[in-house]
């Protein structure tokens, strides 16, 4: 299970946009994605909605893909180690607005 809602095209080149200036909040080593890593990851979504995670470990389709579903969020792109996530979080103070 992967987002609450699909994402379309659009919204998706949108959301590629806001996050080409951002840097990874979150880091996953050789050791892998543990519970801690996925509680940061959690943390970071309903703090920011949109953010990007370094992924270092040998899996990273795989390690990426998990991410996405164990935190219900998008999987907005993946470029080399880093791979971008979205969830919309509406109990946010300034929520993000994707496009129609």
């Amino acid at each position: 299970m992967t987002a609450t809602f699909p994402i379309s095209s659009q919204q998706r080149r949108w959301l590629k946009q806001q996050a080409h200036h951002l840097k990874p909040v979150v880091w996953i080593g050789q050791a892998g994605l543990s519970e801690a890593v996925l509680t940061e990851i959690e943390l970071a979504l309903d703090h920011h909605e949109l953010i990007k995670v370094r992924v270092n470990a040998d899996q990273r389709d795989a390690e990426a893909s998990a991410i996405a579903a164990q935190t219900r969020a998008e999987l907005v792109q993946r470029i080399g180690n880093v791979a971008t996530y979205f969830r919309a979080n509406p109990r946010h103070k300034d929520p993000m607005r994707l496009p129609h």
